[in-house]
């Protein structure tokens, strides 16, 4: 059960900006002990890492479309009485090799120090965040799927015994394999394939316990409990705790793989902006589910930003 010994009396405010591969979103929460209570939470889909697979680069047009959305944020952060914002970035800074220069932009626009989270780091932040609110003890497992990456956490309790970063994402994944649209057989035959062996190499001599429940967090688990439950407009309330068997994510997959781009747009619960990645997403999902051997997977939406914001608050570093 995690400890509130660590955090102060009294709920802390916060405000945490989380610059990723496919979005950058904004937490403005108080916490108290292990509790994070949301008061603005936002999403926007700003693709900062596209290209960057092949590129090796950030965008100057993906910069700006990502410093406009954070300017927006400030004044959201301004307005709830919060100073100081933690700012990190994820996979798509730390692959480009141009990072530094967009670390520079948000320091001479906005006065912003990021800091670039390794994969090490986002793990362990996205697991302690899973498990904030929860009294149970069990063995979990949490799958973070992201643009340019994939967490794999394993613990019991507040610190996990196994963590990893994959370079598996649906951004990176759909540029580099799903090409056609539709996504053809072989492509996405050939996108299994990739992660499986990805999946394969990090489990490899580890000798892990058995998972009592598995967490899905990011993009691909809330949009698939969204077009799972039909909502319109999206409910996190609804969505945070919703069960999805693997069969049904597999029905999911088949349905979304055949038919093009624009239909796809139009699914009830998917987002128009998650529609081309949610494939890739998809497969990601049930390779890591065959992995683990499991039969339906738990979504959530207590990830990396409530990791980083019980870190905040309790003066630590991720």
């Amino acid at each position: 059960m995690p400890s509130d010994s660590l955090s102060p009396v009294g709920p802390t405010r916060v405000a945490i900006i989380d610059i990723g591969t496919n979005s950058t979103r904004l937490l403005v929460a108080e916490v108290a002990g292990s509790r994070v209570a949301e008061l603005e939470r936002i999403s926007t889909v700003t693709r900062l890492g596209r290209g960057v697979d092949h590129s090796g680069q950030l965008s100057d047009e993906a910069i700006e479309e990502t410093c406009e959305v954070i300017g927006a944020y400030l004044e959201v952060i301004r307005g709830a009485g919060v100073k100081s914002p933690l700012v990190v970035a994820t996979s798509a800074v730390r692959d480009a090799s141009n990072g530094d220069a967009f670390a520079a932009e948000l320091r001479e626009r906005f006065a912003l120090d990021l800091l670039v989270l390794s994969g090490d780091q986002e793990a362990r932040m996205t697991y302690r965040g899973a498990i904030s609110g929860r009294d149970e003890e069990e063995t979990l497992l949490v799958v973070d799927i992201g643009g340019g990456s994939t967490e794999m956490v394993v613990g019991r309790g507040v610190e996990p015994t196994f963590h990893t970063s994959l370079q598996a994402g649906v951004v990176r994944h759909t540029e580099r394999l799903l090409t056609s649209d539709p996504p053809a057989a072989e492509d996405l035959e050939s996108l299994a394939g990739d992660i499986h062996r990805l999946i394969a190499e990090a489990l490899d001599g580890e000798n892990l316990p058995g998972v009592d429940r598995a967490v899905g967090v990011a993009g691909t688990p809330s949009s698939l409990a969204a077009m799972d439950l039909e909502l319109e407009p999206y409910d996190s309330a609804a969505v945070e705790g919703h069960v999805v068997e693997l069969p049904t994510i597999q029905t999911w997959l088949s349905r979304l793989a055949s038919i093009p781009l624009e239909e796809r747009k139009q699914v009830v619960g998917l987002h128009p902006d998650r529609a081309r990645p949610i494939v890739a997403g998809l497969v990601i999902l049930i390779e890591v589910m065959r992995a683990f051997d499991l039969e339906r997977i738990e979504v959530s939406e207590h990830d990396l930003l409530y990791g980083l914001a019980l870190t905040t608050v309790r003066g630590e570093s991720p």
